[in-house]
């Protein structure tokens, strides 16, 4: 899927690299198909790079893709440039018109609080109660994956009593649903949080399917009965090096974090990790942006 991006991004660059089909707004013009529309809520602290990991996976199937970034208003983003979220970047008093085929809402540091207590979360609110009128279907990545479930479903979260860091084993319940499609019995992935979700609440909702879940790490992939809301509360979009990153900076702020579980070889943190979950994690985001953004987002949306 080639995605249309402006070419000043500094992803872009990267993505070529990488074989990346990238498109530009002159040659997306000139074919005469009807893009997906995917807009991304990117609450992570390094935004340049959660924009070239979700635009990699974005970018792997066969249709194209405007991909518009939206940053919160009510925070100030500490670890990027002013220039680069006014360059490239949009807020929700600019987009709430309009209507999306798809939304990414990521992941965010701020575990350690309660909902309530985010500088954000009245406005993270409106938000994901306009995706119910204005956006297909919405993917939610680790802490975005909690506040959904919090705020759509009444599920809280409770702190662990360490974090869960490292590559975690897990299983799927239901292999013939769409989502997890080609998907392997048990498949890796990445975890990276100090929270977690009740099981029991999830799989006595009606309105909720348990889709996947770990020994160790519990629950894993969670859709809801209307395919609108699916939850991820893990990270299946880092790169191999990135749990590493994570786990040294911890260190170094003199944190007493256990080296992440199944990630180095030999638990050696001086040995390079590999990357054992790259495979599913493109099959998930192209089942997704098939089976429920394009099979599902009406052709031209009705303005009422």
């Amino acid at each position: 899927m080639p995605i249309n991006i402006p070419p000043q991004l500094p992803a872009a660059e990267l993505l070529k690299k990488e074989k990346i089909f990238v498109m530009d707004e002159e040659r997306a013009s000139t074919q005469d198909i009807r893009p997906l529309n995917i807009i991304i809520l990117n609450l992570m602290p390094e935004k340049e790079r959660t924009e070239l990991q979700l635009l990699r996976l974005l970018g792997n199937t066969p249709l194209q893709v405007n991909v518009t970034f939206l940053n919160t208003a009510t925070h100030e983003s500490k670890n990027v440039s002013k220039t680069h979220l006014d360059s490239f970047y949009t807020t929700f008093e600019q987009i709430k018109h309009k209507r999306y085929d798809g939304m990414i809402i990521t992941g965010a540091p701020i575990e350690h609080l309660a909902f309530e207590e985010v500088d954000f979360w009245e406005e993270i609110s409106q938000i994901m109660d306009w995706t119910k009128t204005n956006v297909t279907s919405v993917l939610h990545i680790c802490w975005g994956a909690q506040a959904a479930l919090y705020h759509h479903y009444g599920v809280g979260k409770y702190d662990l009593p360490q974090k869960c860091s490292g590559i975690y084993t897990h299983r799927i319940s239901d292999p013939t649903i769409n989502l997890v499609r080609g998907f392997n019995d048990e498949f890796n992935a990445p975890h990276s949080r100090y929270t977690a979700v009740s099981m029991e609440q999830i799989q006595n909702d009606p309105r909720l399917t348990l889709l996947a879940k770990s020994e160790d790490a519990g629950i894993f992939l969670v859709i809801s009965d209307d395919n609108k809301h699916i939850m991820i509360t893990g990270h299946l979009e880092y790169d191999a090096g990135t749990l590493a990153e994570e786990y040294n900076r911890d260190r170094n702020k003199g944190l007493e974090i256990d080296v992440p579980k199944n990630y180095f070889p030999d638990d050696d943190p001086t040995k390079q990790p590999i990357n054992s979950w790259r495979s599913h994690t493109h099959l998930l985001f192209s089942n997704w942006l098939n089976y429920y953004v394009y099979q599902e987002t009406p052709y031209e949306w009705v303005y009422f």
